[in-house]
């Protein structure tokens, strides 16, 4: 253990570095809590931010020669090398915000940094970098991966519903028509689904060297029978891997020591062609071999079970379906009830019913607990929805590859329940295709049981992935919460160091210093984002003083007329003047004034709450045109939610509706359901909103500077008892 003590009795010195891959609220949060438990500890703590606006509090040589630990709480690269001999905990930047005292005390046993490990490495064992970093690449396949899905998806369902007609090969299209366009284009955008998938989880993890191997490879997976004739394909499970294999193949070629005058071709020509060459051979060879052979066993095997008990066999043709939603495993089943179509139907009716089961059970689980779910996923829910209705089971492949152990295991004991259903009742299809499409093609035998086996399993599918989705949140928020109780609270120390935490825990309807809800780290990358949402420029207040000279003049006719002295202090407040006439000082570098602040919203819900407030900012004259920020704002909050948690919100609009940046605070005492990961109601709103064209970075820095303050528990009770406009003009100042 390190004390103050091994080095002297001088205090203990630790520094940190932060960063998130949007680089403004998570980065920020974490480097304010951080610094407050440090201070609370009586700890010294430098904390280098690596935002969109560049490093700031730079480490320099000095501090880390002169430190005793140092943690790195970061979702992207972080260069290590410099902190080579000194103690480093590398560990994801959620848990700086979460946890940070339990950090401190860990980086006193981390292990010493050697200078070998690569960059954004894990140089300890806090939690793990190395896992962070996979996590993040796989959510960045499945990001580029869900616009395929839907769009392919959507496209066959809809061709199928008005092109399609059944026959016994399944549903077909007479060939040149129209509909068999869109058919095939919906085809297209599958057959790039896993591609993509792979690619991205590649990319993410060895940059643009890995982009083409890991898409061959996901096009290996997706078409291994066509490609080298194989038995099976291995789908979206085989993706992952030849992703993760190619990223980290990439990744370890880019170590090898090569002479200067290859260098420069090695990311653009050796990289690519030799992991390529690697991973499709290894993929073909090793991988593929095992695919083949496990494929042709178990259709043996299930053909050996069909004069079985219809229940067994039902569960068990479920089960399978739902495994990997079109992988070897999914194919296996499904080839083995189409072979039995015209001899016994009933197989393909345990299929059939099955087969929509994941889809509409992971859309309806997104309808049923929408606080578990981004609003990207939400979105996604809808389609899966729409695709289920259609038997095309891909469109749960975005929640299976996002959270597996979680989602396949519901898919499976769905699927396993509509199968059973669907044995006993003796379902029958004569088509080789699923879902409640084929039972109006006529192609069903005993649909009112063909539905009720549907309706079960989504059910049970939709149920099951909200409770395992709930309990592992409820495990990591409570691991995470678990160290607070032994920290003492952090007292005030001066901005830069970390702002004290207060000790009020928020009135009734105020700010509530709710702590550190799980749910925060998460929200705030999603609520702050990068600098494309939300362009910058340096700060001019020009108008907004004009109109604060028109309102003071305003306020001061008010009073001579006999106004009351309430109605003045409101007019004060309105000009920009406290209590006693004084001019109240600028706030968020003159975007906001008291022009833009409101104590109490009218609005009850959050679409009328973003135009009250954009209303509200239309009163400076620097908004051209309301409804368009108000399109813009709510276009913003559709690709993912402004909701911090800890009862903030910060809706932002990068557009020319504005002609100046503008920005306005308010607070509602009912709160506003927002979509905060941690289901928090808004309380306090702050609204940004700046040109299409502004150039420069203020505007970042005041969203960083934000985004720290709010961290301070203090702060937010501060702002939410202000008693009026100028109380909380008083309040803001404090961000400087």
């Amino acid at each position: 253990m390190i004390s103050p003590a091994s080095s002297g009795q001088r205090k203990l010195k630790l520094l940190a570095v932060t960063a998130c891959p949007t680089g403004i609220a998570h980065t920020y949060m974490a480097a304010e809590k951080l610094a407050q438990a440090a201070a609370a500890l009586g700890i010294e703590m430098k904390v280098e931010t690596q935002g969109s606006i560049g490093a700031e509090n730079v480490l320099t040589d000095n501090d880390v020669r002169d430190a005793d630990g140092i943690i790195v709480a970061a979702d992207k690269d972080v260069m290590l090398d410099r902190f080579a001999g000194k103690r480093v905990l590398s560990v994801p930047v959620a848990d700086g915000i979460h946890r940070p005292a339990q950090l401190i005390e860990q980086v006193r046993d981390a292990p010493v940094h050697r200078g070998d490990s690569p960059a954004g490495g894990s140089a300890g064992s806090g939690g793990g970098k190395e896992r962070s970093a996979a996590y993040k690449a796989l959510m960045n396949g499945v990001s580029h991966m869900i616009p395929f899905v839907v769009v392919g998806g959507l496209l066959l369902a809809v061709s199928i519903a008005l092109g399609g007609h059944s026959t016994p090969k399944g549903i077909e299209f007479d060939k040149g028509t129209f509909w068999f366009y869109v058919n095939t284009l919906g085809g297209l955008g599958f057959k790039l689904m896993l591609p993509i998938f792979s690619g991205y989880i590649a990319f993410a993890l060895g940059d643009r060297p890995a982009l083409v191997p890991g898409m061959i490879g996901g096009f290996l997976a997706y078409d291994g029978m066509g490609i080298y004739g194989a038995d099976a394909n291995a789908g979206f499970l085989g993706a992952i891997a030849t992703g993760f294999l190619a990223g980290y193949l990439v990744r370890w070629i880019r170590k090898v020591k090569v002479p200067k005058f290859v260098q420069p071709i090695m990311p653009i020509i050796v990289i690519p062609i030799v992991s390529t060459l690697a991973l499709g051979m290894f993929y073909i060879y090793v991988i593929g071999r095992p695919i083949s052979w496990a494929f042709t066993h178990l259709t043996s095997w299930l053909n050996g079970m069909t004069g079985s008990s219809a229940i067994v066999l039902g569960a068990l043709i479920g089960l399978m379906i739902a495994f990997d939603m079109g992988g070897p495993v999914n194919k296996t089943a499904f080839l083995v009830a189409v072979g039995l179509i015209g001899t016994n139907n009933a197989v393909m009716g345990m299929a059939a019913a099955a087969i929509p089961v994941m889809p509409l059970g992971q859309g309806l689980a997104t309808l049923l607990r929408r606080k578990l779910y981004s609003e990207q996923e939400r979105e996604t829910g809808i389609a899966a929805l729409f695709m289920g209705f259609f038997g095309i089971s891909e469109g749960a492949i975005p929640f299976a590859a996002a959270r597996p152990a979680q989602v396949i295991p519901a898919n499976m004991l769905g699927g396993a329940v509509a199968g059973a259903v669907a044995g006993v009742a003796g379902v029958e299809d004569s088509v080789p295709h699923g879902g409640p499409i084929v039972s109006l093609f006529g192609a069903v035998g005993g649909a009112a049981m063909f539905f009720l086996a549907i309706a079960m399993g989504t059910a049970v599918t939709a149920l099951t992935t909200n409770a395992l989705i709930d309990v592992k949140s409820r495990r990591e928020r409570g691991r995470r919460e678990a160290p607070a109780a032994l920290v003492p609270e952090p007292v005030p120390v001066p901005l830069g160091v970390g702002s004290g935490g207060g000790v009020g825990d928020g009135a009734n309807g105020g700010a509530g210093g709710a702590g550190d809800s799980a749910g925060t780290g998460a929200a705030a990358a999603a609520a702050v984002d990068s600098a494309d949402d939300g362009a910058g420029t340096a700060a001019r207040a020009t108008a907004a003083a004009g109109a604060a000279d028109s309102a003071s003049a305003g306020a001061e006719a008010a009073e001579s007329s006999g106004a009351s002295t309430a109605n003045a202090t409101t007019d004060r407040a309105a000009a920009g003047a406290g209590p006693s006439g004084q001019a109240l000082p600028e706030v968020l570098a003159g975007y906001l004034t008291a022009r833009t602040v409101r104590v109490e919203l009218a609005a009850r819900e959050k679409g009328a709450a973003i135009r009250e407030m954009a209303e509200m900012l239309g009163a400076t004259g620097n908004v051209r045109d309301v409804d368009e920020l108000v399109r813009v704002a709510l276009a913003r909050e559709a690709r993912g939610t402004t909701g911090l948690g800890e009862e903030i919100a910060i809706p932002h609009a990068k557009t020319d509706a504005v002609s100046a940046p503008v920005a306005g605070f308010a607070r509602s005492a009912e709160g506003i359901e927002w979509g905060s990961p941690d289901g928090t109601r808004a309380r306090l709103i702050f609204m940004i909103s700046v040109p299409e064209a502004a150039a420069g970075d203020e505007h970042l820095r005041i969203l960083a500077l934000l985004s720290r303050k709010l961290m301070d528990t203090g702060f937010r009770a501060r702002l939410a008892g202000a008693a009026d406009e100028a109380a909380v003009l008083e309040v803001l100042r404090e961000i400087q």
